[in-house]
């Protein structure tokens, strides 16, 4: 599939791809931390995502287990800053994302971050074990991101139970 279009078109193809989903990412955070915040609505994306696991399936995006291990291992040190700025706030008696505008600049600089990296691995990797590579890492930030964002809000759940 990927073997017949160009490695400059598919680099510069993905690379468009993504900053549009990441500006879609921003949008979809932004209208989300107006609405109250639940166990399901914090446990449930990582499960979703978990169906692009899917593309292993298929030669192209196989990764050597050594790269599986580096990626998923920079995707949860990239998480320990999403897990540092993500708190709650109750208001009205529900519990709300903390708006942070640290966020933005985290998910703007790992975009930044993601295209030059790509950039620079796309002259030794192929573009499709580029992909799987980028997906482990986004999954190994994900899912630790929100096991954090869990525990922070069975704290605030219990200390409110507590209270009462």
């Amino acid at each position: 599939m990927l073997t017949n279009l160009p490695t400059s078109y598919v680099i510069i193809g993905s690379t468009i791809f993504f900053i549009f989903m990441g500006t879609m990412g921003l949008i979809v955070r932004q209208k989300a931390a107006k609405r109250p915040i639940n166990a399901k609505k914090i446990l449930l994306p990582p499960l979703f995502m978990s169906t692009g696991m899917a593309m292993f399936f298929f030669e192209e995006f196989q990764v050597p287990w050594l790269q599986v291990f580096e990626a998923i291992g920079v995707g949860m040190i990239f998480s320990t800053i999403l897990i540092k700025t993500t708190n709650f706030e109750r208001r009205d008696g529900d519990i709300f994302v903390k708006p942070s505008k640290a966020f933005i600049f985290i998910l703007v600089g790992l975009l930044i971050f993601r295209v030059i990296l790509k950039s620079f691995l796309s002259t030794s990797i192929d573009v499709g074990e580029l992909g799987g590579m980028f997906f482990l890492l986004a999954y190994g930030m994900m899912v630790p991101w929100r096991i954090g964002m869990y525990l922070k809000y069975k704290q605030l759940v219990a200390e409110e139970a507590s209270t009462s």
